[in-house]
């Protein structure tokens, strides 16, 4: 049976109308949602600790902002929007003291709830909203007049009116203009860790960085790698998104066609998936969750050094002259400290 697709016509602003809305962080999904629900006509206060560098971003955009355990206080719906190896710890000193019965709890990602990271209240609704794109996009298509698809999710129905704020959320931050599922904490755990690690950014991104590779290894010209590994990927995808990897196929010529269905397979083969059947396996018991947190909690030096490491990678030098060719593309400069959030003004 196909599942539901909810849109506006399925929820109504008016649930969360005469009500505060928390957002607590204001990165990348934090500064989206809030920017959409405040001009959807929402009451929105920020939560941040008193350091953070996002509250004059936050200030300057025109929110109230306060600590965060005050805008809990404050709040009946609070928005998780802190990244997932943080969320146990302002969780714990900010956050759970404050809730009382009738409150609200929604999360954009199931990871806390679902690997126990934290214990929710019986008492307190446990929901989620998932736009299915990066804040930024969140907010450009917004902008826009248009909207990215959304997940929703009840983890806890305190009140019986969880699905109806959810719904609420959703359409105040534009995601029933484009269409939203509901889904629960676990499926939309697993799976978007899996599309990220597997499909998304870590398949992607190595399998550019491959082909890249290989080529210049061979002799070939950096530039010309860089063009047929990394910069035509965007043309190639924008076909598959608009019309799948049938109209992909349509769309090329019957020579790449033949290589794409001939070639693909060999490349991208059973020993592939098995890998990511292994991964699958990883991150549903829980070893990734765990490998993750331990990591993080250690200062992420490991991470840290292979960030540093694939910063300075050939294809990200040439990639950067050759992008300052193309005046379509708005380059983004990466500020180093910056707040994600101060990039909003590039999407308005």
């Amino acid at each position: 049976m196909a599942a539901k697709i909810y849109t506006n016509k399925d929820a109504t602003l008016a649930t969360l109308k005469r009500k505060t809305l928390a957002v607590i962080g204001f990165g990348s999904q934090g500064h989206a949602h809030a920017l959409n629900l405040k001009d959807s006509g929402m009451n929105v206060v920020i939560g941040l600790y008193a350091k953070s560098k996002s509250r004059a971003v936050a200030k300057k955009l025109g929110f109230e902002v306060m600590n965060t355990a005050d805008a809990v206080k404050a709040a009946d719906v609070i928005f998780v929007a802190v990244p997932d190896t943080k969320i146990a710890a302002v969780y714990n000193k900010d956050i759970a003291p404050h809730l009382t019965k009738g409150k609200t709890l929604l999360f954009s990602h199931g990871f806390a709830v679902h690997f126990k990271t934290i214990t929710t209240p019986d008492d307190v609704n446990v929901i989620m909203v998932a736009p299915k794109g990066p804040g930024h996009t969140v907010r450009s298509q917004f902008v826009d007049g248009k909207g990215v698809p959304g997940l929703i999710a009840v983890h806890n129905d305190a009140d019986g009116r969880a699905k109806k704020i959810a719904l609420s959320w959703a359409r105040g931050v534009g995601c029933t203009r484009a269409g939203v599922f509901e889904t629960d904490f676990k499926e939309e755990t697993v799976t978007d860790l899996f599309g990220e690690q597997v499909v998304l950014c870590g398949g992607a991104s190595a399998l550019v960085k491959a082909g890249f590779e290989t080529l210049v290894e061979a002799g070939y010209q950096p530039e010309m790698a860089y063009f047929e590994c990394l910069h035509e990927l965007k043309l190639i995808v924008d076909l598959m998104n608009e019309s799948g990897i049938a109209g992909m196929r349509f769309s090329i010529s019957e020579t790449a066609e033949w290589g794409d269905v001939s070639v693909g397979p060999k490349i991208i083969d059973a020993s592939v998936k098995k890998r990511m059947v292994k991964q699958l396996k990883e991150i549903e018991s829980g070893k990734f969750a765990k490998q993750w947190i331990a990591e993080a909690d250690g200062g992420c030096k490991t991470f840290n050094k292979i960030r540093k490491a694939e910063a300075k990678h050939q294809i990200e030098k040439v990639g950067e002259r050759l992008r300052s060719t193309m005046s379509w593309i708005k380059q983004k400069k990466m500020v180093k400290g910056a707040a994600q959030a101060s990039y909003v003004s590039a999407s308005k």
